[in-house]
């Protein structure tokens, strides 16, 4: 536990370095604002560079396997260049598939070929789905430094110490970022950040279900209100024919921004629920593993009416904006 502290700790260092040379350049590289944005003003991007900076120092120093860091780099380094130029979706995807199969072909032990490509695609969607989320200001680095937090406690646990300092590192970072994300936010992740967190949040969960460190409800409940968020919301894109990958304001999260007003207000409320579900993934690993499905379904209901509850709050504010925008005419 003293080690994971801090290797933490040396994240948190290096993610604030690289986060404060970033911010020495804030005038290039913005997030302009725009319609589908939350935010009202310029905004430099990039400063999850600091908590992939941080990932990355930790493999090395830990000597985990090569893959880990090779796939986090590559994905860093496109994304980067998706800040900078915006590649086409097919080409980021592309990467996306080709890093998630490089890893596992290098850490499966024996899944048949189909559970292969069903892993490939769960991956992707995770790295994906990470990015989505990624819109408003403290929220992916509190679900960073809670998801990765539980991660590193489930490996020390199981006796795997390096990637279980790789997770605390990413984790000490993810809150050394915090303090210049949280609203009113100085930067933003990027892509460069968000992308290689949502690869690491996939891939480490399904390592752990392959080498048995974890069931396979793990994962699923400490980062249930980001998949649950970004699933129910691409499927509903998806069902009326638009394009998922395109940005929009239709998120839970974004449309309690936009209830609310301000980016913090919904932060605490989404830090209180990933918190929950951290510490309900923890409990049942450790004392309750045979009801762990049972937890999952439980949670999984929970988040889905907290969602229904959301949608219903969002239709009663669209139909009061409406109203006055009658009385006004």
């Amino acid at each position: 536990m003293i080690d994971m502290v801090l290797v933490a700790v040396g994240g948190a260092v290096l993610c604030w370095l690289v986060v404060r040379a970033r911010l020495l350049f804030a005038r290039s590289g913005l997030d302009l604002p725009g319609h589908r944005s939350l935010h009202s003003a310029p905004v430099p991007h990039g400063g999850g560079l600091g908590i992939v900076v941080a990932a990355l120092a930790a493999c090395l120093w830990l000597e985990v396997a090569i893959c880990w860091p090779i796939a986090i780099l590559i994905l860093a380094l496109v994304s980067m260049l998706d800040d900078a130029i915006h590649l086409p979706f097919w080409v980021r995807l592309a990467v996306h598939l080709g890093v998630a199969t490089y890893v596992l072909l290098q850490v499966e032990n024996g899944v048949p070929t189909w559970l292969l490509l069903a892993l490939i695609l769960l991956i992707a969607w995770a790295t994906n789905a990470y990015n989505f989320m990624d819109g408003a200001d403290g929220l992916a680095g509190s679900m960073a430094a809670t998801g990765f937090g539980a991660y590193g406690l489930a490996f020390s646990s199981a006796g795997q110490y390096e990637l279980a300092g790789v997770c605390a590192a990413v984790a000490g970072a993810s809150m050394a970022f915090l303090r210049y994300n949280w609203h009113p936010a100085k930067v933003f992740s990027g892509d460069v950040g968000a992308i290689p967190l949502g690869f690491m949040a996939g891939a480490l969960g399904v390592y752990g279900v392959l080498h048995e460190i974890w069931p396979a409800w793990f994962p699923l409940i400490v980062f249930a209100p980001f998949l649950a968020d970004a699933t129910v919301t691409l499927l509903r894109r998806a069902l009326r024919g638009e394009r998922v990958w395109e940005a929009h304001r239709e998120h839970y999260y974004q449309r309690m921004v936009l209830m609310y007003g301000r980016h913090d207000r919904m932060c605490k409320q989404w830090i209180l629920l990933m918190l929950s579900g951290a510490v309900l993934g923890l409990v049942m690993l450790w004392y309750a593993k045979w009801l762990g499905l049972c937890a999952l379904l439980a949670w999984s209901a929970v988040v889905l009416l907290l969602g229904v509850r959301v949608d219903r709050r969002w239709r009663a504010h669209a139909d009061g904006k409406h109203r006055s925008a009658l009385r006004m005419e």
